[in-house]
């Protein structure tokens, strides 16, 4: 009878991956505004719709469409998906103009959830008017 010790590398490279896993999945219900925000604080902005597809891919992969939609808003890549398409609605944010942006007022709320499969954003998200660029 052998025992098999347990490589450390191997077992901390496990845990990473289940760690990644946890850290980037949609939440339940969670609509893919909400979802992008959120790994944009964590992670940032690649210069890609990175997020946007991840959680297509995990929640919505039917929405073939969500790419050109985020496009035909100025979202050609995450971050440009608050600066130029969808921004919250209501008092739960402040526009801070010496930085150009808004932040939340307070903690960042729940999203609101969408149905299975919808790529529809919350009622935490407004389009903003078309850009002065767009054709």
């Amino acid at each position: 009878m052998s025992s098999e010790i347990a490589d450390p590398v191997d077992m901390l490279e496990r845990e990473l991956a289940v760690l990644a896993f946890q850290l980037t999945t949609p939440r339940l219900r969670e609509c893919v505004l909400c979802f992008v925000h959120r790994m944009l604080d964590e992670f940032g902005c690649d210069g890609r719709l990175r997020w946007a597809c991840h959680w297509r891919g995990l929640r919505a992969p039917q929405a073939t469409a969500l790419e050109r939609r985020l496009a035909q808003r100025g979202g050609y890549c995450d971050c440009e998906i608050f600066d130029n398409g969808w921004s919250p609605v209501g008092d739960a944010v402040t526009y801070d103009a010496a930085i150009d942006e808004w932040r939340w007022r307070g903690a960042r709320p729940t999203c609101r959830g969408v149905r299975r499969g919808s790529s529809q954003p919350c009622c935490l998200w407004m389009q903003l008017h078309r850009p002065r660029w767009h054709p």
